[in-house]
């Protein structure tokens, strides 16, 4: 019985799949094999012995401690994709918002009816302070062409849009979903220079927190307008807030409000809703709890964060599942430890990831602890999990 514990309310579309004969699901056990969660801070968690995997029901994994997780073996899953079009149709949402002061016209309206004015008459006195450019005809710089950002690059250009899109990690997948119509730059300056409109889709890492800087912004073109649904630490806040001031940024909306940003001038905050809809939800919680019971049933992984994709056909009586460090001599090594036990490997795969890699090892027999012990005392093993059909 494998026990997963969650530290958000997950749909129950996603529990679904985990089969109470084989999972206890709560948010009340203890010593957990795996983890659901969506937002909940685990940067201070504290790993029990059992815990080998941790699902996150959404994209960014800012929340979860990934380096000490990959130091103690543990995989950590997101869900690339699944809440896609939501945050798709919220990117929609924001260019219109970032053209038309809707919110400001909104607030407005609601004010003259709360003085007492004929609402009627005087808002065709009073909308042209709140007018602004059609889309259409406009150039939009896409960056990061993952599942979200090449929805919305393609979406685009349907919206009568000029679209240009920047990803040095453009996937395989990514490049044939990617519309024909896009012009795929290699340049963020192609972006900066000739964008009416951009929009970040990149994860946040040591790399791309703050790179909307003061830099970045003397390259654009005065009063481009910027939305962020990403993670708002890819913005530097007083760089933005100096080029809203200034004029060069005409309009900042960004799903990612904080105090620093929220009440200056030409910011639309979002309360945090690029996931946030009924069916986002549901897919994103299918698919961590897919994946993480894949894991522990079968040993495959598929969108780890910090290990590789690696899904292998069952061929023998007992799977060894082994993450380690990836350095030299690993796999003569661990050959070597099942020759010393007469273990015959009916079917191995390994990948790696960075500084960690993944093996699965399909044996004939029905091995035994002392087997996983002696894989284990190897140097550079982080976990071992013995599974049997």
């Amino acid at each position: 019985m494998f026990r997963i514990k969650t530290l958000n309310q997950i749909s129950p579309t996603g529990l679904s799949v985990l089969d109470a004969s084989r999972f206890t699901v709560s948010d009340g056990v203890e010593n957990e094999d795996g983890v659901l969660v969506r937002s909940a801070d685990m940067q201070e968690y504290v790993f029990p012995p059992a815990l080998r995997a941790i699902a996150r029901a959404g994209a960014g994994t800012n929340n979860i401690p990934v380096d000490r997780c990959s130091e103690s073996g543990i995989v950590v899953f997101n869900t690339p994709g699944a809440n896609a079009n939501a945050v798709k149709e919220l990117a929609v949402c924001a260019l219109m918002l970032a053209s038309r002061d809707v919110v400001g016209g909104v607030e407005w309206v609601k004010a003259q009816a709360r003085a007492g004015e004929d609402v009627a008459k005087v808002v065709e006195k009073g909308k042209s302070q709140f007018v602004g450019p059609e889309i259409s005809g406009k150039n939009l710089g896409v960056i990061g062409l993952g599942a979200i950002g090449v929805q919305v690059a393609n979406i685009a250009t349907k919206l009568g849009m000029t679209v240009y899109g920047y990803d040095p990690f453009l996937s395989v997948d990514a490049a044939l979903s990617l519309s024909r119509l896009v012009h795929h730059v290699t340049d963020l300056t192609a972006i900066y220079k000739n964008c009416d409109y951009i929009t970040i889709h990149v994860p946040q890492t040591a790399d791309t927190k703050g790179m909307l800087n003061a830099a970045a912004f003397d390259q654009m073109k005065t009063g481009v307008r910027v939305i962020n649904l990403a993670r708002g630490g890819l913005v530097a806040d007083e760089d933005m807030i100096a080029a809203l001031e200034s004029g060069k940024v005409a309009r900042y909306v960004t799903d990612f409000p904080d105090n620093a940003l929220t009440l200056v001038k030409n910011v639309v905050p979002i309360p945090h809703l690029g996931a946030s809809s009924p069916e986002s939800e549901e897919n994103c919680a299918l698919m961590a709890a897919q994946q993480l019971r894949d894991y522990l049933e079968t040993g495959n992984i598929r969108n780890s964060v910090n290990l590789p994709t690696l899904e292998q056909d069952w061929s023998g009586e007992t799977r060894l599942c082994i993450i380690h460090r990836n350095v030299p001599n690993m796999l003569a090594s661990i050959t070597a430890a099942l020759s010393r036990e007469n273990v015959n490997v009916e079917n191995m795969t390994n990948k790696s990831k960075g500084n960690y890699a993944y093996t699965i090892v399909d044996v004939s027999a029905r091995v035994g602890d002392a087997v996983a012990d002696e894989i284990r005392a190897i140097s550079g093993v982080l976990r071992v999990r013995v599974l049997r059909h």
